[in-house]
């Protein structure tokens, strides 16, 4: 148990955390939020043991391991198999004094090293290691590959995997969805579920948030404030809370009247569509979770575009591609004022590529890109972060796209990005990762475009920011392609999905969803297909004799198929109950003083249901990941 008693952290004069106490009991997973600069990675730094205390006292279990991320990985020549075995210090040693003790014919050191690795069940690290690597987005061929051979990105990713690796008493994870792309993420998102330590969570993907943690602490004033739940109930009960108070009532009420004003103009634009229902459904939950979010220091808008041709542009047959290598071919796309269009698939698929030509940073190969005549594109990468002038202010760079603006209506807008005061003169050099990707939002933003690009344009963005970019979007006119790992602002932005996979460009869908069925099944599919390229040996099974073998087979796993089924069945019931419990926490009328029992009760009701479908879900992906084990067993022996 983690023991925080009235603790007192400075940084550079200021008290971070002053008088803060929590309780973190084995086993727990907490997600740890608040503004920037609020005190979140100083606390990190202090569970690590990189900082002291200033008063107060932490209490650690001396016999508790622990891992986290490291932020900067040097450009050795070493594997990246050999990099992520080496985040398990006890084995990765044993490793090296068994090599050395082979290489000198040394057999009474080699006897018990292989003791000692028997003893800590060291035979199956190395295939943990693989494992851990293909989750996030290795290929085999990969992992052989020195350090230096990867981008900065990857090796963030096998830092991940080496803090993973060691199966610590506590992991302390920070942002580690950065760099992942949604495959991995999701990967990700299942590992922790399954992680059996104590686990402290630094994240701004808040989809994430309510899948892998069961508490919330907020810091906030200086204090360390516990919540039971994941993030979505920590964010209904601080509305909640807000509500009771009456606190900053004024600004719930502009927020609020503005949420409405989209949803009125959306209706009465598209009532009777599907997916626009579903985003009608979506601006009418946020809505009640407005007083959650009335304190956030964002407040803008995108403004109505001066112009806004129909269609905006047109790929007709396109093909797009790096030289003489095609990515994708014949793709075909209509973009409308409306569209609200999120790109899906895999890591190398090509999602970027499209992005980059609808753009125009790309020419196509074969085929045609129209950009019809009054096309004004707002395009969001995160190289654009790396091409803003150091030396030039945010107040600068706005100046630069409109000469004849007045300072102080410039020093207005980039208010609602929280650039405010002196921050707004300030050189970017010493900005954050935040802060430089408010600024290139703030620049798009502020060019009015027709057509917005956004290739993963919540990286580096805290919860508020990303709260308030989701609302800036539902109000935008124009057209929308987006690809973001970020499963919450595509679930409340995008109307519909397409899949970029094996060089095609395929309208997927309305349901974010259905992409992780998608994915299970791809991955079948290909290890299916792997199966049948190798080449069989001469089986000695006639057909006879093979389904005799079928029939056993299918007997053996009959208890294995019944527990499926009725995962599944669960999993339906509890999911159906939850969905009813959520749309009655859609109700405004519920945050009345008269319903609030009610309102307890459905929280309490919430809070049952969610880490019990959790539960239900890992089980269900446990009993399928051993049917699929069994088949690919019986599988092998038949080809034998």
């Amino acid at each position: 148990m983690i023991q925080i008693s009235e603790i007192e952290l400075l940084r550079g004069g200021t008290a971070l955390l002053k008088n803060a106490s929590a309780t973190l009991f084995p086993e727990h997973k907490v997600g740890l939020v608040g503004a920037n600069g609020c005190g979140k990675s100083t606390l990190f730094g202090l569970l690590k043991s990189e900082l002291q205390l200033d008063a107060g006292n932490c209490s650690i279990p001396k016999d508790w391991s622990i891992a986290s991320v490291k932020q900067e990985t040097p450009a050795l020549e070493i594997s990246a198999i050999d990099y992520v075995l080496q985040g398990h210090p006890e084995y990765y040693a044993l490793r090296i004094a068994l090599r050395e003790a082979e290489q000198n014919n040394d057999g009474d050191t080699q006897a018990k090293v292989h003791i000692q690795l028997e003893n800590m069940k060291g035979y199956s690290i190395e295939s943990q290691a693989g494992e851990l690597l293909h989750g996030l987005g290795f290929a085999n061929n990969q992992i052989e590959n020195p350090i230096s051979a990867f981008s900065g990105g990857w090796r963030m990713r096998l830092n991940l995997a080496q803090a993973l690796i060691r199966n610590a008493d506590l992991l302390l994870l920070d942002e580690p969805t950065n760099h992942l792309d949604l495959d991995a993420v999701y990967w990700l998102e299942r590992f922790l579920r399954a992680y059996t330590g104590t686990l402290v969570l630094i994240s701004h993907d808040r989809e994430f948030l309510d899948a892998v943690v069961d508490q919330i602490w907020h810091i906030d004033k200086q204090l360390i404030n516990v919540y039971k739940g994941n993030y979505s109930q920590f964010e209904r009960q601080k509305a909640e809370r807000l509500l009771q108070q009456q606190a900053m009532f004024e600004k719930q009420q502009e927020q609020i009247a503005h949420l409405e004003q989209f949803i009125t103009r959306f209706k009465a634009k598209a009532s009777k569509a599907k997916q626009a229902q579903s985003r009608v459904k979506a601006l009418e939950r946020m809505e009640k979770l407005a007083p959650a979010h009335a304190d956030s220091p964002f407040n803008f808008e995108f403004a109505e575009p001066l112009a806004l041709p129909n269609p905006l542009m047109t790929l007709d047959k396109a093909q797009a591609g790096y030289g003489d290598v095609t990515i994708l071919n014949s793709i075909k796309l209509n973009l409308v004022p409306g569209s609200r269009i999120a790109l899906l698939g895999r890591n190398g698929a090509g999602k970027s590529t499209l992005i980059k030509l609808l753009a125009g940073d790309l020419k196509p190969q074969a085929g045609d890109v129209f950009q019809h005549q009054g096309l004004n594109i707002g395009y969001f990468a995160q190289h654009q972060l790396e091409s803003l002038d150091l030396k030039a202010s945010a107040i600068t760079h706005l100046q630069r796209l409109n000469s004849k603006a007045s300072e102080q209506s410039l020093r207005d807008f980039l208010g609602g990005f929280a650039f405010i005061g002196d921050k707004a003169l300030e050189p970017v050099a010493p900005f954050s990762g935040g802060e430089k990707a408010r600024l290139v939002l703030a620049m798009l933003v502020y060019q009015k475009p027709n057509l917005l690009l956004l290739d993963e344009p919540t990286n580096h963005l805290d919860l508020e920011m990303r709260h308030a970019l989701v609302m800036a979007l539902q109000g935008f006119e124009g057209a929308m392609v987006t690809v973001s790992h970020d499963r919450h602002m595509l679930k409340n932005t995008a109307d519909e999905f397409y899949l970029v996979d094996s060089g095609e460009v395929t309208q997927f869908g309305y349901e974010l969803d259905d992409y992780y069925q998608w994915l299970l099944n791809a991955n079948k599919a290909a290890t299916k297909s792997e199966q049948a390229d190798e080449p069989k040996a001469n089986s000695g099974v006639n057909r006879k004799e093979q389904k005799r073998l079928e029939a056993e087979f299918r007997k053996a796993i009959q208890p294995l198929k019944k527990q499926i089924e009725k995962l599944e069945k669960q999993l339906d019931k509890h999911a159906a109950e939850l969905s009813e419990v959520e749309v009655a926490l859609g109700d405004n009328e519920l945050y009345n003083d008269d319903n609030k029992a009610r309102l307890k009760e459905l929280i309490a009701k919430q809070a049952t249901l969610t880490p019990k479908l959790n539960d239900i879900e890992e089980e269900l992906l446990m009993a399928l990941e051993e049917m699929e084990e069994k088949e690919q067993a019986f599988a092998d022996e038949l080809a034998q």
